[in-house]
This record gives C-alpha cells, sequence and structure tokens, in this order.
C-alpha cells in the first residue's frame, strides 16, 4: 500500500505540474500577445499618411481605370511590395496581373415602341457594359418580377428564348406591405439586386430585359455615377450580358396595349394573389445600341508572402485603388474612396513583410491584392475569381477594406467605429475571430447595421469581397459609411481622419494575425 507521505508527495507533483503548464501557457499566451501588439504598432497614421498625399493627389488625376493615373497608381503599389520584401504576387513573375476591357466613351441607346420614338433619362435609361447591337422584334415575353425562386417563380414552365422580357422592379407584396418570398415587410435580394434577374434572364436565352420602374426622375438621381461618363466592359469567356433597360409605365403600357390592358393591373393582381402573371405580348420594337470604344488594359495589383508549414492555405487582403477619374476638369481623388483602403493594404503588407523577415513570418501563405475597376462593377475581382493565380479552394478568406478614413452622419459624435459587413455570412468562426480581435486590441464600435441582408443600400454587394463571397470564401468588409463627399470631387487627404484609420487598419491587422496562424482553417459552417 503506498504511504499516506507519498500519496500527498503524488498529489503535490501533479499540482505543481499543472502549475507550470498553466504558467507556461500563460507565458506563452503573453508573448504572443506582446508579438502581435509589436507589429500592429508598425501600422501609423503617419505612413498612412505619406502614401495617401501620394495616390490622392491631383497628379494621379482621380485613378479612373484604363486611364495614366490608374497605371500611375499600379506602379507606385509594386513598388511598395517590393520594397517592403513580398515576391511578385502574379505566378512570381510579375506584381501586376492584367485583363482586356473596352473602355466605351460613348453609348447612344434608341427605342421606339409601335413607331413611337421614346426619350433617354426622360423615358427610358440604360447603362454602359452594353454592345453594339440593334433588336427587332414582336415578340415580348411578360414574366411579373422576372425572378426565379423557390417560394415565387415568375419562369416555371416558360420559354423566354429569343424574346424580350418585360418585367417590374423590385418585388411583389401583398396588401398588408408583407413580401411574399421574405413573409415580412423587409425585402429580399431581389428588390435591390436587378443583376440576378439580368442573369436569369441571360441564362434563358431572352434577347433583352426591359424592367418596369415607378419614377425615371429617382432611378436616374440613383444611378447617376453609372449612366454618365465612360464604362468598361471585361472581355470574358462568359456568356454575354444582355441589355437592360429601366423603362417607365408609359412605354409599358404601349407595348401591353395588344392586350388591352394597362401594366398596373397585372402588378395589382399579381399583388392581390401573390400568383405570377405570364403573357405572350405583341408589339413592333426596336432596340438600337451605338457604342463609341477603345480596346486597353488594366491591371490587379498583387504581392505575396510565402507561409511555413501552412503555406498551401492562403489568405486575402484587399481593396481597390480605382477611383472616378476627372469631369469637368475637376479631379476626383477619391482619399476615402479608396485611397484609405489602398494605403492600408500598403501598410498591412509592409508589417506582415517585417515580420517574416524578423522569423515570426505567418503559417499560412498571404496575398495582397489592389484592385482596378471597382468603380465601374467590381470588373477586377471579378477577374481575379474568374482567373485566380492561386487556387479558390486554398484560400480561407477575403478581409476587404474600402474605405475607413472618415466619419459618417450617424457617428458623429461618437467616432471610434467601424461598419463590419459580411463577417458571419459564411463563417460563424470568422465572425468571432474579428469580435474578439477587436474586444482584445482595438476596442472599437463594430457596427453591423449594414450586414443585415434587407438593407436597401446593398453594400454587401458593392465592393470587391463579394465576388470571393460568390465563390463560398469567407469574407469581411470593413467600412466607414458614406459622407457628404462619396463620390465627389471634395473627397480629398485634408477630410482623412488618420487617427482613426489607424486603428481601423489594425484591427484588420490583429485578425489577419489570427487567421494567418490559428492551427485550423475556419469553417464554411452558414448556409446562404
Amino acid at each position: 500500500m503506498l504511504t499516506k507521505s507519498y500519496r500527498l508527495y503524488v498529489i503535490g507533483y501533479k499540482f505543481i505540474s499543472a502549475a507550470f503548464l498553466l504558467l507556461s501557457f500563460a507565458s506563452y499566451s503573453q508573448k504572443k500577445e506582446e508579438l502581435e501588439i509589436h507589429y500592429a504598432q508598425t501600422i501609423t497614421g503617419e505612413d498612412l499618411k505619406k502614401h495617401l498625399s501620394v495616390l490622392a493627389s491631383d497628379e494621379y488625376e482621380g485613378r479612373e481605370t484604363g486611364e495614366k493615373g490608374q497605371k500611375m497608381a499600379a506602379t507606385y503599389i509594386a513598388k511598395q511590395f517590393k520594397n517592403s520584401g513580398l515576391k511578385a504576387g502574379y505566378y512570381d513573375t510579375s506584381y501586376f496581373q492584367r485583363y482586356p476591357m473596352d473602355i466605351q466613351y460613348k453609348k447612344e441607346v434608341f427605342l421606339n415602341v409601335n413607331n413611337n420614338q421614346y426619350n433617354p433619362e426622360s423615358d427610358y435609361l440604360s447603362f454602359y457594359g452594353l454592345s453594339e447591337q440593334t433588336i427587332n422584334t414582336n415578340n415580348i415575353f411578360f414574366a411579373g418580377y422576372g425572378m426565379d425562386d423557390s417560394k415565387y417563380n415568375d419562369y416555371k414552365n416558360v420559354n423566354v428564348k429569343d424574346k424580350v422580357v418585360l418585367i417590374f422592379d423590385g418585388e411583389p407584396m401583398n396588401k398588408d406591405s408583407v413580401y411574399y418570398v421574405s413573409g415580412t415587410k423587409k425585402p429580399t435580394d431581389w428588390s435591390t439586386n436587378y443583376k440576378r434577374k439580368e442573369e436569369i434572364a441571360r441564362n434563358l436565352d431572352a434577347k433583352a430585359l426591359l424592367i418596369v420602374v415607378n419614377n425615371i426622375d429617382s432611378a436616374y438621381k440613383q444611378y447617376r455615377h453609372r449612366l454618365i461618363g465612360k464604362s468598361i466592359k471585361v472581355k470574358s469567356n462568359k456568356k454575354e450580358k444582355i441589355p437592360v433597360i429601366f423603362i417607365s409605365e408609359k412605354i409599358a403600357d404601349n407595348i401591353s396595349s395588344s392586350q388591352r390592358a394597362v401594366i398596373s393591373e397585372w402588378k395589382n393582381e399579381i399583388e392581390k394573389t401573390g400568383k405570377t402573371i405570364s403573357k405572350e405580348l405583341t408589339c413592333n420594337l426596336k432596340i438600337e445600341i451605338k457604342i463609341e470604344e477603345k480596346h486597353l488594359s488594366a491591371e490587379n495589383v498583387l504581392g505575396y508572402i510565402e507561409g511555413t508549414d501552412l503555406k498551401n492555405e492562403l489568405l486575402v487582403l484587399s481593396a481597390h485603388y480605382d477611383h472616378l477619374g476627372m469631369e469637368a476638369g475637376q479631379v476626383f481623388n477619391g482619399a476615402d474612396d479608396d485611397g484609405s483602403g489602398t494605403v492600408s493594404i500598403i501598410e498591412l503588407a509592409q508589417t506582415f513583410a517585417l515580420a517574416k523577415k524578423e522569423g515570426h513570418g505567418p503559417r499560412r501563405s498571404m496575398l495582397f491584392i489592389t484592385f482596378s475597376g471597382e468603380e465601374k462593377g467590381l470588373l477586377g475581382s471579378e477577374y481575379y475569381t474568374d482567373n485566380p493565380v492561386y487556387p479558390l479552394k486554398n484560400t480561407i478568406a477575403d478581409l476587404n477594406i474600402d474605405m475607413i478614413g472618415r466619419v459618417d452622419a450617424k457617428h458623429k459624435d461618437s467616432i471610434e467605429y467601424v461598419y463590419v459587413i459580411g463577417s458571419d455570412k459564411l463563417s460563424s468562426e470568422l465572425h468571432r475571430i474579428n469580435e474578439n480581435a477587436n474586444r482584445q486590441f482595438c476596442k472599437l464600435k463594430l457596427d453591423y447595421t449594414f450586414n443585415n441582408v434587407h438593407d436597401p443600400n446593398r453594400f454587401y454587394y458593392r465592393s470587391d469581397h463579394y465576388n470571393f463571397a460568390k465563390n463560398n470564401i469567407p469574407v469581411i468588409f470593413y467600412f466607414n459609411g458614406t459622407h457628404e463627399d462619396y463620390h465627389k470631387e471634395t473627397d480629398e487627404i485634408s477630410k482623412i481622419n488618420f487617427d482613426l484609420m489607424e486603428k481601423r487598419a489594425r484591427l484588420v491587422f490583429y485578425t489577419a494575425w489570427e487567421l494567418a496562424n490559428r492551427d485550423e482553417r475556419i469553417k464554411v459552417d452558414v448556409k446562404q
């Protein structure tokens, strides 16, 4: 039998061993935290201002995609990546991923219905990105709201091949303002994402899509920045997008006149019953699109840091560096949108490269990307995800920064905040990691207002992270909200709050550090 003293010795030994392990773990955790803080502190407002003073200067002419200023910005960013010690991210041969595109300098769309020639901007609207073409047809198909959803489907058992499709904007609701798809008074993505409707019609081989809107004037104001100036179409192997034209009810009534009906009657019937209405229509319709364009190219800028034991997995940090260029002699410098995100990526790349140089490099590989073409429709990021340099299946997440240098009206009295969008859309772990990083180190208010799927601003769909999310890659979009200088020539460096920008960029760093170094890859565990 064991003596009492021996049993006490064993108990004491085990206690001391456990205490030693706890102390060792605490010591390790403390050193890990000290290391994170050390490198986070290398991200400074002073350095951010140094880079932004260059990129948001008049010399860079507003960095419009395909133009001189965008090329200058690409060269500057690549130089910073190289000087920091990042490898060329495009197959180890270049910092540039170039993509071909057509820049459309002039576009005219003529719409004639039953020999009535209508007026652009007052009767109808159409976007750039179309191909030069003429459509003469009398095959029109009315397809309700143009939706294909499990709870409401306008295309069930119908054929729209080679027809022009006529639909309503938005989505149906009942007399109590409850939407049929959501079952609540909150709209779904069908209300705000016309591109989704275009994609459905395109995949069903429709010739064009006419969308009936209540007010052409308000639609023009909403989409003004996409309707004026130049536009870009990226060359792709995908099926080409079909023309989308927003039309007034006056035009729609002319189209439906063969049925001796006004379009509003069908809308009322759908909303009353919750059941779609489909009709073959006959009218003389002519759509003529004339384009003047140039064939050019643009660049995404890629810098790469190879990981250690988990180097086959990849973490992406991104921002777009293009802006709106010049208009009527005014330079749109885009200091906040998205000069702030671009220079934050430069600083973050420099910080992780320094850590690697000093023997504390990330376990996972990291790709720092600044995209062009974002202001033209997320073109650069779409090109990357369609033509990935590193396999998307190995890409664990994208942390995207688009505007973190300003304060919006909502937070003018409490500026220590950042909007977080998308963090919980695909991975609950990613959401927790970001929240833990903020709680431990930054203590900003994380505002999830725009993370709501019913948010009418649709910010989740409007920056480069979305092209990763479409490919089932978890994302976070860091954002300060819009302000009075958004998309105006007054978005200048003099209005940037660099101390606040520093804190927000450090939050991205802490989240990225954990993602790059944790034992397990974050799981995709949320169904969209």
